[in-house]
């Protein structure tokens, strides 16, 4: 049977219905993951990550991920004098490190060092204050038992709390571990030892509850005149999307098994923090997240782990993989050890607002090869797919994923093998704004310098109701493959990641029931019948084989922002309609009643009145610049009467996909 969980669609699939009567919240509106390189200089750099903690107050995070500097913290309840480390025991240190807290982002410097050395790559982690997903409160100890107010409107599932006036250890506890504490700052495990007498089994001494969590006496939570700052985490409280019944946020637990096993959250998160609570032992405390890169399961290694309580930089290793409803632990090491306890917080991914605009989620980039490290700028958000294709010479189209991974790349041209490690293509989505690429040293077609290639970059954003992407396994042909596109995808893109032989898939919704059709072959295919609703699909052939892993591409009509049609030639003049205004900035076309190659246009090499030059997402063949194929079109594109039969045959069937 299908899971019935709450998840990024639900915010799709409440349109018009069940609405709340304030003004929905989303988690791109609380919680951010932005990645910076530090400043040469001592002056100022802003983080812009687009939460306003001028109006609401929270927290920004900062590790440098090249080297080993500590953990700083900066929140607006202490003020901007103050910062703290959790891998330390330190009284808040007054440093004017962090330099304002914006409207829509946090400003520091680098000039007391605190950081790191100029150009080094950090990464934040920023957290506005919310109900139901998280809050900071500052008190004064009292010496005895207390309770502290605070708003975050639920039950917290996490809470931390740090003395600033003196030394102290980040006292933490968790729902799935309330028998004891953890210090933030330290490998220890769970602890059941009274600190002092007013502890009872912990530094929380009564549950906390939607309104107040309650402290003992000991010093490094409650001294008599200290200072202190709290932070609370919800757990599945609901509160999001446009019912405002979607979580966000959860802590739980998990119980290590030394295989892979499946953590089901609800919803794919974006950010996760984890530690073993039974020993000390592999007792660290994990931070991942996606932008830094936290991929589907890789042998070799797909994670890039920071540690809470140590300075030391960034390490790769075999982590955790993020699926549709939740992730999955790694098949060993210290984060699934056999009979090890496990707890965690999980944050879910964005965005989960709906888009409304074509340039926030497809821009393509068009650029000439460098032959050597380069760094690709101008797609206005993270971009979690790029297909790469060199327009001057003959290199195939190549497919790279946030998903995934960088350095992993597959084809949409000639004989499909599996995915590869292209180290030297692209190295990095570690941008805000791009991606990174290698030299293209063996010229496998993303940045080769030769013959003065030029090269086009589509690049693509995961969104509700346009675009998503699902790495799977199959155990069985009846298995549904879980999404978070929000609605019932209309077009998916398929291919097994491993095996050599297998096609990449494609269901398109106007090629009728029971059809599919590939990229390497020109002709559709019968006697498969896809199932697709607004939160799993399944189709047999595209589970094919068994027990391997695969990725799809999933696409569906958005009103002013994506059109998956189709239409019947006529051999003159045609226009498409797809709803927009300013016409197509991508069209996609294909012939389905016979053969037919995969057209590809954009506005960046030209969709005008006269030529516009096209690309093969099925062959190596270098861009055709003298053809008038298809024109502009407010309301989408034209198709010119100058078109050929693979285009607009008089009768012939097509079926394309538009982005505005």
């Amino acid at each position: 049977m299908p899971l019935i969980a709450t998840r990024g669609a639900s915010s799709v699939q409440g349109f018009g219905q069940f609405a709340q009567a304030s003004a929905p919240v989303y988690i791109e509106d609380v919680f951010s993951t932005y990645l910076i390189n530090l400043p040469a200089g001592a002056g100022n750099q802003q983080i812009p990550h687009g939460l306003d903690f001028s109006t609401y107050g929270g927290l920004t995070w900062v590790k440098n991920r090249d080297a080993g500097y500590g953990h700083t913290l900066g929140t607006t309840s202490i003020g901007t004098s103050k910062m703290l480390f959790t891998d330390t025991t330190d009284a808040a240190t007054s440093a004017a490190s962090f330099v304002s807290f914006d409207v829509n982002g946090t400003t520091i410097t680098r000039a007391g060092g605190y950081f790191g050395n100029s150009n080094e790559a950090a990464v934040s982690w920023n957290f506005r204050k919310q109900p139901k997903f998280f809050d900071v409160v500052t008190y004064t100890g009292n010496g005895t038992t207390q309770a502290i107010p605070h708003s975050l409107g639920a039950t917290p599932g996490m809470v931390i709390v740090k003395r600033t006036s003196s030394t102290g250890n980040w006292y933490t506890w968790h729902r799935s571990a309330d028998t004891g504490y953890f210090w933030l700052n330290s490998s220890n495990a769970l602890s059941t030892t009274a600190a002092a007498n007013a502890f009872g089994t912990g530094t929380i001494v009564v549950n906390p509850t939607s309104t107040n969590f309650t402290v003992g006496g000991f010093n490094d939570v409650n001294a008599s005149g200290g200072t202190y700052v709290a932070y609370l985490f919800a757990h599945d409280a609901g509160g999001f999307g446009l019912t405002g019944l979607d979580n966000v946020i959860s802590c739980g637990s998990y119980t290590g098994t030394g295989a892979l096993q499946t953590i089901n959250l609800g919803y794919e998160p974006q950010w996760l923090l984890v530690k073993r609570s039974n020993s000390a032992t592999g007792g660290d405390w994990g931070m991942f997240d996606i932008m830094r890169g936290m991929t589907a399961a890789n042998a070799s290694g797909n994670a890039n782990l920071l540690y809470a309580n140590t300075s030391d930089a960034e390490a790769f290793i075999v982590g955790f993989s993020p699926i549709a409803t939740g992730f999955q632990t790694p098949a060993g090491n210290n984060f699934n050890l056999s009979g090890g306890t496990y707890i965690y917080m999980a944050i879910r991914r964005g965005p989960m607002k709906v888009p409304t605009l074509g340039t926030s989620v497809f821009t393509p980039i068009a650029r000439a090869g460098t032959g050597a490290d380069a760094v690709v700028t101008g797609a206005g958000f993270p971009v979690d797919l790029v297909w790469i294709k060199d327009r001057t010479t003959t290199y195939g189209n190549q497919d790279y994923d946030r998903l995934r991974g960088a350095g992993v790349r597959l084809g949409t041209y000639g004989t499909f093998g599996d995915q590869i490690n292209a180290t030297n293509g692209l190295s990095s989505f570690a941008s805000m704004d791009g991606f990174s690429l290698g030299s293209d040293s063996t010229n496998i077609g993303v940045n080769r310098s030769g013959a003065s290639d030029n090269f086009i970059n589509w690049c693509f954003r995961r969104a509700p109701g346009f675009f998503d992407i699902v790495c799977y396994t199959a155990s069985a042909y009846n298995d549904f493959i879980y999404h978070n596109l929000g609605v019932a995808p209309e077009m998916i893109i398929a291919k097994n990641r491993g095996a050599t032989t297998t096609q990449w898939y494609i269901y398109h919704v106007g090629l009728g029931v029971g059809f599919e059709i590939y990229f390497n072959t020109t002709g559709k295919s019968s006697g498969y019948t896809w199932i697709t609703t607004s939160t799993y699909w399944n189709n047999d052939s595209a589970l094919y084989p068994l027990g391997e892993s695969h990725v799809a591409y999933l696409f569906a009509t958005l009103a002013g922002v994506s059109k998956v049609g189709s239409y019947t030639g006529t051999g003159t003049t045609k226009q498409i309609d797809c709803g927009f205004t300013a016409g197509a900035r991508f069209v996609l076309i294909k012939r389905t009643d016979t053969t037919g190659d995969w057209y590809v246009w954009d506005t960046t090499r030209g969709i005008i009145s006269g030529n516009d030059p096209y690309l093969l997402l099925n062959s190596t063949a270098a861009e055709a610049t003298s053809t008038d194929y298809i024109d502009t079109y407010n309301a989408g594109f034209e198709i010119s009467s100058t078109a050929p039969a693979a285009i607009n045959a008089n009768a012939g069937t097509f079926i394309f996909l538009a982005i505005a």
